[in-house]
């Protein structure tokens, strides 16, 4: 198995876990690129309460859960010491900003998040917060 493959396949794996946290009920695999072009088309993907889609092409707020994610599912597949994220919760209502704060929350242990928002709720989450 190559390097990328390895790569996709840990992706995978994570964001399906993440899908079902974010999106309670729901269930999720995030893409099936093509190794030889790096192209990544989506590959089908169920997400809350039986919704089928080809690509993401859905409310903006599942659009950023669904970015959210793949991009924390990238994180715990490839471990660093801090992320930085410059107002990704800015299209999610008060249940989905909830939910991704529950999942930033759980990063605390595994890496430091460096995040710039306007969110009251968000700047209120942290251990430490720099104005």
């Amino acid at each position: 198995m190559t390097t990328f493959s390895s790569a996709v396949a840990d992706v995978n794996e994570h964001f399906s876990t993440l899908v079902s946290m974010l999106f309670p009920g729901g269930q999720g695999a995030s893409f099936s690129p093509n190794p030889t072009t790096h192209s990544t088309p989506a590959s089908r993907s169920r997400f809350a309460h039986g919704r089928n889609v080809r690509r993401i092409s859905c409310s903006r707020w599942r659009e950023s859960m669904a970015a959210l994610a793949f991009l924390f599912a990238v994180f715990r597949s490839r471990p660093s010491p801090f992320y930085m994220m410059d107002e990704v919760e800015a299209a999610l209502d008060d249940v989905n900003l909830q939910r991704f704060l529950s999942l930033s929350t759980r990063f605390r242990d595994e890496a430091q998040l460096l995040i710039v928002t306007h969110q009251k709720r968000t700047m209120e989450a942290p251990t430490r917060s720099t104005g």
